[in-house]
């Protein structure tokens, strides 16, 4: 059977054409899952009957489960908890900014990148998510939480590790006849699979690229991120240079500000030092408490100073506001929670 979320326009209009329909027909299927939110071919009153009996035959349209939501009293941050078909289970993320509502989408069952301070790495990766499984999120937090303006890919799991299915996912939800959100109002967050920005920048796409960095140096950053390993920050920086010479676009750096760790002064210095003169803006991530993990957010103080630091030396820097924390938020914290209580 043929789920139909997981084709591309272009990939749904050959599909009409190989069944000896008109190529035509994949617009108005796609008017029907996107705009209209159906799954039920009977209820498609512009197709015919004998198209709509073919094709309850060889295909299908996926919804995803919403198992369990979470909502936070502290601010307007819903986390949810959807079932997959196999079983599994995978977080998605509602948040409200100024301007619009955000999707925090995952992109794998877990994740094999193996950061010491992230949830999602503990206990590995279970397996991609198809492109239909990212779309099922969007659309199922904008039916339940309201209008979604805004989507990240910063859930469960790397995105440059599921590539391909991740490029479908973009395709499909920025298409006018698909979801229709706009490539800048996307953003794909990498820990920096090397090969794979090089990749991502020839795309071409308007998209956002956010780097996962955490630390200034190799050594801390190898401690806290073993992918560093692979791609040291010399070979993460000269693929961030080509991703903004190519696509003459801003690259967001993500720290995550831990106490005692990487929250020092000479951090702070060795942060600019690797960035002075990249058309760059970094986000300061006061981080969540992970009760396996131990890692406590910096102080304050300590992030007014890391941040005054980093604007003074001319490199435009946030402090991200910490939302969600009472209903554990952070990427993979309710997913492991529920896995060990089921």
């Amino acid at each position: 059977m043929y789920n139909l979320k997981d084709m591309t326009l272009e990939e749904m209009e050959e599909f009409f054409v190989n069944i000896g329909e008109s190529r035509y027909r994949a617009k108005q299927i796609y008017k029907w899952i996107y705009d209209k939110k159906i799954t039920d071919f009977d209820e498609m009153t512009d197709i015919s009957k004998n198209l709509r009996s073919k094709l309850k035959e060889i295909a299908y349209i996926s919804q995803l489960k919403i198992e369990a939501r979470r909502v936070s009293e502290v601010d307007d941050t819903v986390k949810y908890l959807f079932l997959l078909e196999d079983n599994n289970i995978i977080e998605g993320v509602a948040i409200k900014y100024r301007f619009g509502n955000t999707a925090c989408v995952s992109t794998q069952v877990g994740c094999n990148m193996r950061c010491s301070f992230c949830a999602s790495a503990i206990g590995g990766k279970v397996r991609d998510l198809k492109a239909s499984e990212m779309v099922d999120q969007v659309i199922a937090i904008d039916g339940d939480y309201g209008k979604i303006s805004n989507i990240v890919l910063m859930g469960s799991g790397e995105p440059f590790d599921n590539y391909d299915e991740v490029m479908k996912f973009i395709k499909i939800v920025n298409n006018p006849y698909g979801l229709g959100i706009g490539g800048r109002h996307i953003t794909i967050s990498t820990c920096g699979i090397v090969p794979k920005i090089y990749q991502f920048a020839d795309e071409k796409l308007q998209v956002n690229l956010s780097i996962s960095l955490h630390a200034p140096n190799d050594e801390l950053r190898t401690q806290l991120m073993p992918i560093n390993k692979a791609y040291p920050l010399e070979e993460l920086m000269k693929a961030c240079k080509y991703y903004v010479e190519k696509t003459r676009r801003r690259i967001t750096f993500e720290y995550s500000l831990i106490e005692g760790v990487n929250d020092k002064k000479e951090h702070a210095y060795q942060l600019v030092d690797l960035l002075k003169g990249m058309l760059c803006h970094v986000n300061l991530i006061p981080i969540n408490y992970v009760k396996e993990i131990g890692f406590k957010k910096a102080n304050n103080e300590k992030v007014m100073m890391f941040k005054k630091i980093i604007e003074d030396a001319g490199i435009s820097c946030t402090v991200r506001r910490e939302l969600g924390s009472d209903i554990e938020a952070a990427c993979g914290q309710l997913r492991r929670k529920y896995l060990k209580e089921r």
